[in-house]
């Protein structure tokens, strides 16, 4: 059998649509947070909505009641629908409802995850059957044989400058394999992408409509031929033929030959232009370009192969004689092949004593690796044992030789994997080997490197300790929020979110000059705001009250517990207004920050899509100082400065504050917190 070009098809994938809904109603049962969600991206694409769900409005969550005071969906109560009160009432009450609602191209069950109104399965299908009676096609939450389609991580581009939403969205989808990993591989998509790229879509969609739109178009109706469409091919393959020649205007030139020649024009420019380019062309620019001006022509603009052509170069590959002494320093520095090492006079010598080093990666940036770190991980190394945090910018660092383990701490797994590690670490050691330990942050910052220092010691081994770059310093600089600042906060304190085991610590009291620092705080956040803003974890200090020791001046005495139970914060209640900044993957091109207040970050945080472990808290006066997220700020300096002034002219502080916040927000109480993403763009250059 002769063999064939063509692929063979392997099943299994999905065939991945950019589905048009403009003019098309999307239903979707449930009023969850979900739910939510779902209208959003249909009414992105331009589609009606119409919510249809149990209980009523009053059970729809936040933002689905929102948008329908906004008019931008239609609710409607399914208990309000009439229906019989069989087993297959749902179905029956669906399909009545489908009968007279005509024009739904899509439909979406959310209400199949937790909620009092929660649907099984059974129930699911009979929703499914009504749907694929009436070609509706459907999915359903959770329930990937009820499909018809699915929903793929996706992310639309905002301008650059303005920050307005472009045109250019990409999608991943693991077909059903690994959800949260999607999630993961579409940020590392976007965060790779230069950040002008929406921008340039969107100059490149004037200039595809400039070349299209002349004063010719009048004189291209009905002219259509295969060669033609070809040149129209959808987005997926774009031109076929990117590389043909574009032919120079000739005074013959058809008004059809025309057109095609500018959308050839627009086909090269989008294949070869930097994306930078593309994205800051003016309006003459373009107009030069489709006009052959500025001496463009079909000559300037290379293929693919011309490009492979000039970039190739000879290569001359030379081999030094190697000298004595250097061919006995290879015998002395095996460290690839693990032999011990060999005298130059063949006599064995002595194994050479292992090494510990407890390292510091730094938050996760490359560039924030101390020398010491850099040497550590490219030259020392014959063993890497790595925190599960330290980002692969970190890892792609060590050379391929050395033996790589990460740590497999997961919940539930934590204690066990760290025994694993000094456990891996001192075998190591003990065979002659240097083993990095390599902690992001700084390693005594939360980093568990004092136990292990002592159960090296006990085994023989005193590891050195280099430092590292700590995620509570360098986290909040990225975030453009500075830990102290004059007239703001004279100190700031770092503390974790969570204790040995899982158990709860005390967190501090609120101090107006004092920044609080909180890691590993963020997925036990409604917890951590609750002992903030609960005026009932204040503990009672005052002099004389019952369960406390006093000293002579009636103040608690140093030492003694002055309360009957441990409180779990250590001073006065937050005020609700307290700015607080969430920093997520700190100092990677996928950083994101949200920034909010004590009363709104949970809500904040629950709205601004799938989370991005590791995280950590800012808290204080500091997270606005500077503007707080707003490149465009004045930033605010006089938080403390109000203190002496509002007791000197009568104020009231606190709504000076709720002012300030307001300022700092927009003045938008329905929002209530600001999201920016990725980092600095100067950070690609150093």
């Amino acid at each position: 059998m002769q063999g064939t070009a063509y692929s063979n098809p392997t099943g299994g994938a999905s065939l991945i649509l950019s589905f048009r809904l403009q003019n098309k109603t999307t239903l979707i049962v449930g009023s969850g947070t979900l739910a939510a969600s779902r209208a959003f991206a249909a009414l992105e694409a331009d589609s009606a909505v119409i919510i249809l769900a149990k209980g009523g409005l009053q059970s729809a969550c936040e933002e689905i009641r929102w948008r329908h005071q906004q008019n931008q969906l239609q609710f409607v109560n399914w208990d309000e629908l009439p229906g019989s009160s069989g087993p297959n009432r749902d179905a029956e009450t669906l399909d009545a409802f489908l009968k007279e609602t005509p024009g739904i191209a899509l439909a979406v069950v959310t209400d199949t995850l937790n909620s009092i109104h929660r649907r099984n399965y059974s129930s699911a299908a009979q929703l499914h059957a009504v749907f694929k009676s009436r070609n509706i096609p459907v999915n359903i939450t959770d329930m990937a044989d009820l499909c018809d389609f699915s929903f793929a991580a996706s992310h639309r581009f905002q301008h650059h400058i303005t920050g307005e939403k472009t045109s250019l969205q990409v999608g991943v989808t693991t077909n059903g394999q690994g959800c949260r990993l999607a999630a993961r591989l579409r940020r590392d998509i976007v965060s790779k992408l230069p950040r002008e790229v929406g921008a340039a879509v969107e100059k490149v969609g004037r200039m595809r409509d400039m070349a299209k739109d002349s004063e010719d178009a009048t004189h291209l109706e009905g002219v259509q031929t295969v060669e033609d469409a070809e040149e129209e091919i959808a987005e997926d393959g774009v031109i076929l033929t990117p590389n043909r020649p574009v032919p120079s205007r000739s005074p013959s030139e058809t008004a059809f030959e025309r057109r095609k020649r500018r959308i050839k024009w627009v086909a090269q420019l989008s294949e070869y232009w930097p994306i930078s380019k593309l994205a800051t062309m003016s309006v003459q620019e373009m107009q030069d370009v489709l006009a052959e001006q500025n001496g463009l022509s079909s000559e300037v603009i290379p293929t693919s192969a011309a490009l492979v052509a000039s970039s190739s170069v000879s290569q001359v590959t030379t081999t030094a004689s190697q000298s004595p002494e250097s061919a006995c320093q290879s015998l002395n520095e095996d460290k690839v092949t693990g032999r011990p090492p060999v005298s130059q006079h063949f006599f064995d010598l002595p194994p050479k004593p292992g090494k510990i080093l407890l390292v510091g990666s730094g938050p996760g940036h490359p560039s924030l690796l101390t020398m010491a770190t850099h040497t550590a991980l490219t030259q020392l190394a014959d063993v890497v044992l790595s925190d599960k945090l330290v980002p692969d910018a970190v890892l792609a660092l060590i050379p391929k030789h050395v033996r790589v383990q990460i740590a497999r701490k997961f919940p539930g797994n934590a204690e066990g994997a760290q025994a694993e590690l000094m456990e891996a670490a001192v075998e190591a050691a003990n065979k002659g080997l240097t083993v990095v330990r390599l902690k992001q942050g700084d390693p005594v910052v939360y980093g568990r490197a004092g136990e292990e220092v002592l159960y090296f010691r006990e085994r023989g081994f005193e590891p050195l300790v280099v430092p590292g770059v700590s995620s509570a310093l360098a986290a909040p600089t990225f975030a453009g929020i500075p830990i102290t600042q004059r007239g703001v906060a004279e100190s700031f304190i770092v503390c974790t979110g969570v204790g040995r085991q899982g158990k709860e610590v005390q967190l501090p009291g609120y101090d107006r000059g004092r920044t609080l620092i909180v890691l590993m705080g963020v997925a036990r956040l409604q917890r951590v705001i609750s002992t903030l803003l609960d005026p009932q974890d204040e503990e009672d200090n005052s002099t004389g009250a019952p369960g406390t020791t006093t000293d002579p001046e009636g103040l608690p005495a140093a030492g003694i517990k002055t309360s009957a139970k441990s409180p779990r914060r250590d001073g006065p209640a937050y005020p609700p207004h307290t700015p607080i900044a969430i920093i997520e993957r700190a100092s990677m091109p996928d950083q994101r920050v949200i920034y909010s207040t004590l009363k709104d970050i949970v809500r904040a945080l629950e709205n601004s899509g799938e989370q991005r472990p590791p995280g950590m808290m800012v808290i204080g006066w500091a997270v606005l100082a500077l503007g707080g997220g707003d490149p465009n700020g004045k930033g605010d300096v006089g938080v403390l400065d109000d203190v002496a002034a509002a007791a000197a002219g009568g104020d009231d502080l606190d709504k000076l504050d709720e002012a300030r916040i307001s300022r700092w927000l927009g003045g938008d109480s329905s929002v209530g917190w600001r999201v920016r993403e990725g980092i600095d763009p100067g950070w690609e250059d150093v």
